[in-house]
């Protein structure tokens, strides 16, 4: 592995997207700051107009001139700010955090020791990995996503080193510290004013990595309870259009296997890309409208028109989703239900 020169950087960027946020960013940015002196947060302040979340941003920037800084734009969705963060990210290493969520203070700062001896020894990974805890805040409870099984943990790895990931064990953006020019370097562009952008994130640029690291810590605390939040069970249904556009992207994006680059890479994206299917044609069915129903006709013909093999390695998971008329309808609305009781995603 070459070495990687990283003076003057800051180990860490952290980017903060903020939109219409003020009532909780403040407990957001007080959990990062456990690292200040070897990170950078960047708050995005993303066209708010309904509260003060842009003097609250400056008004944070002023008291830790050296750590915060802020970006004022127009709106262009978490995309959109998401990669202004990435434009503007001075770090080795890039973290995602929305305002509305936290870190865990004792494991952000057991991320930063084990990024800080990675940098200094001249051979950062491409990729850390941690894990993330859906924080169900109204009922006290959580679910923590883990990679033990799949992952090796506390040692630099290559894919050639992972196991079998579990059908729930899906690395999502909330895992993710990226070396910051293994992001650049995949060209990963995300859409503006568009949702779910989070799964283009997760998956475009792991082709791209070639060592990670998995730090079993519960990083990420994903806030879960909010009537508006993208992943509400009646919001997702609202925005199904949103949900198929961001299947397609990562249909067009990665043309598997030999787009990843490595078999079990590759198998692992397959994987991945069949839960997103999935979770399309499962949307249609609950929606059970002509139209949603024409989307997820329109998604396998794209599927069949830009990989005719694909539906075969994306397994059985979409085409149960998929299955058609009243009892299948009925099938697919009980392991919905399952799924949601189970795995509290949303």
């Amino acid at each position: 592995m070459a070495v990687i020169q990283t003076s003057g950087q800051p180990v860490l960027s952290v980017v903060v997207p903020c939109y219409n946020s003020a009532d909780y960013m403040d407990h957001c940015l007080e959990t990062l700051l456990v690292g200040a002196e070897d990170v950078e947060i960047i708050v995005v302040d993303d066209g708010s107009t309904r509260d003060n979340t842009a003097a609250k941003a400056d008004a944070w920037a002023e008291r830790h001139p050296d750590t915060i800084r802020v970006i004022h734009q127009e709106n262009k969705g978490h995309g959109g700010a998401v990669m202004a963060g990435l434009r503007a990210a001075r770090g080795v290493y890039l973290f995602e955090l929305d305002s509305d969520d936290w870190v865990d203070r004792d494991a952000f700062s057991l991320l930063l020791t084990t990024l800080r001896r990675l940098v200094g020894s001249g051979r950062p990974v491409d990729l850390m990995i941690a894990n993330y805890v859906y924080e169900h805040t109204y009922s006290g409870t959580r679910r923590v996503m883990k990679f033990g099984g799949a992952l090796p943990k506390n040692r630099p790895f290559t894919w050639d080193d992972i196991g079998r990931f579990a059908v729930d064990q899906k690395i999502a953006m909330h895992s993710l510290i990226y070396r910051t020019q293994v992001v650049r370097d995949s060209g990963l562009e995300l859409p503006e004013h568009l949702f779910y952008v989070d799964n283009l994130y997760a998956y475009v640029p792991l082709p791209y990595v070639k060592t990670a690291y998995y730090l079993p810590v519960d990083l990420y605390r994903y806030f879960i309870g909010r009537d508006d939040q993208s992943v509400n069970a009646d919001v997702f249904l609202g925005r199904i259009d949103q949900q198929y556009r961001i299947t397609s992207m990562m249909i067009d994006a990665v043309k598997l296997p030999e787009g990843a680059g490595n078999p079990k890479l590759a198998a692992y994206m397959a994987g991945y890309l069949s839960m997103i299917v999935a979770i399309s044609a499962a949307l249609a069915v609950r929606d059970g409208s002509p139209a949603a129903l024409e989307r997820r006709r329109a998604m396998w013909e794209h599927i069949e028109a830009t990989d005719p093999g694909l539906r075969a390695r994306l397994g059985w998971l979409p085409r149960v989703a998929s299955l058609p008329g009243r009892w299948g309808r009925w099938i697919v609305l009980v392991l919905w239900r399952y799924a949601r009781r189970v795995y509290r995603f949303n």
